[in-house]
């Protein structure tokens, strides 16, 4: 099912989602988009599991968007591995510190709003 993008194009959103407090914001934030509009989010451990429909999908999206929650880069590792373009976004680079950080409502929605501002600007 295509996604409500902007330009028509079909943008797949991926979060880690991890255990610290940045792949909560990263899952979060990744949610936000698609409730907003902004991506369709699917799912980043089926492409690390090499699961075939999965990869074709990532293939034939015009962009696919990984919101990682730290700089160890899991869902950029995975994109890399299969040889798939993506964008990137990094929690951390957020003003939120992995372990840290509360990751509060008000967070979760500047981030998103950033996030999305980067994603329609197609930086």
């Amino acid at each position: 099912m295509p996604c409500a993008c902007s330009n028509g194009n079909t943008t797949l959103v991926y979060a880690c989602s991890g255990a610290a407090n940045t792949g909560y914001l990263a899952d979060q934030v990744a949610r936000a988009l698609a409730k907003e509009g902004a991506g369709k989010m699917t799912c980043l451990a089926s492409l690390g599991a090499n699961i075939s429909g999965y990869v074709e999908s990532a293939r034939g999206a015009d962009r696919n968007v990984v919101i990682d929650g730290c700089p160890i880069g899991c869902g950029k590792r995975i994109f890399e591995s299969l040889a798939i373009p993506f964008e990137r976004y990094v929690m951390t680079e957020y003003n939120v510190e992995k372990g840290k950080t509360a990751i509060t409502g008000e967070i979760i929605m500047d981030v998103t709003s950033r996030v999305k501002e980067s994603i329609g600007n197609g930086t």
